[in-house]
């Protein structure tokens, strides 16, 4: 398990063109798209030896954030989405997503790993979420992986039930 540590809080500004890090360091944003069902945004990540680039869909109305890693050669995961847990409101114009530690790494149209519901746990037991945060957690990790097993851990084809479409520049 990683260091405990409070919920990660990221600021998407569409605006500004800008992603606050939890760690308050603001980058630039290529592209941010908003939809009905969320909020895309498409960015290089400067300083990451694993990854050079990532796309990320925030579904509020999921309770997830997707996002494609553009893997550095020699840094590649077998993954091809990864699904964050989090909790999104609005601040006027700004996105602010607060991590809720558990994470879905899915390998689209195979598996899916559910991973972190101990860091979930420890951070209820330490006092660093509420009761209802880690329900909320829990409940949307279940939904997120009934979804995809019940469609083939087809990302598109579970979404399509939800009438949402996303689109991504790496994946057709």
């Amino acid at each position: 398990m990683a260091a405990l540590h409070p919920p990660k809080v990221e600021v998407f500004d569409p605006a500004a063109r800008s992603n606050t890090d939890p760690k308050g360091i603001r980058r630039e944003v290529e592209e941010f798209r908003q939809a009905p069902f969320g909020l895309y945004l498409a960015r290089p990540t400067p300083g990451r030896a694993q990854f050079h680039y990532l796309e990320s869909w925030l579904l509020p109305g999921l309770g997830l954030r997707l996002t494609d890693f553009w893997f550095s050669p020699g840094h590649e995961r077998d993954q091809d989405f990864y699904l964050d847990v989090v909790r999104v409101h609005r601040d006027g114009p700004r996105w602010v997503a607060t991590d809720l530690y558990v994470d879905i790494v899915l390998k689209d149209k195979l598996s899916l790993r559910v991973i972190d519901t101990d860091e979930l746990l420890a951070a209820l037991e330490a006092g660093l979420v509420t009761a209802e945060d880690a329900e909320f957690a829990l409940k949307t990790t279940y939904t997120a992986v009934e979804g995809l097993a019940a469609h083939g851990y087809d990302l598109t084809a579970w979404l399509a039930t939800r009438d949402i479409a996303l689109t991504w520049r790496r994946h057709p």
